[in-house]
């Protein structure tokens, strides 16, 4: 079964944060990211940028607009695809990301939510 998680964090707080002080935590975060690459479970992970675009169908037609899509202090920072047995096999691999295994990460809102993923339509 795969899995969808996602990286949460509170921009504003870390705009705020001096950038010697961020690089310091980013620097924390390469051995964690391994443990989780080790565990040959993760297919993709990728980080993502502010910038968002937001489809909706509206009056007929597609409509583009800025994002983001829901209003919230948290954004996504960050997205990875995973596979495990189930969801407890799936938090202990998540588990392993440096968004829960640094503790400087606590006051930025750093934060894991993981997706069981369902297919409409696979090439199995």
């Amino acid at each position: 079964m795969k899995f969808l998680c996602l990286g949460y964090l509170d921009a504003e707080k870390m705009d705020a944060c001096p950038k010697e002080e961020i690089d310091a935590i980013l620097s924390e975060c390469p051995p964690h990211l391994e443990a989780l690459y080790e565990s040959g479970q993760v297919f993709v992970d990728a980080g993502l940028s502010s910038e968002t675009k937001c489809l909706r169908h509206v009056n007929g037609k597609v409509k583009v607009m800025d994002g983001p899509f829901i209003e919230s202090k948290e954004m996504i920072g960050s997205a990875f695809l995973i596979e495990a047995r189930d969801i407890e096999e799936a938090i202990r691999i998540a588990s392993l990301h440096p968004a829960v295994q640094l503790g400087a990460g606590e006051q930025f809102g750093w934060g894991i939510e993981i997706r069981p993923i369902h297919y409409f339509k696979s090439k199995a």
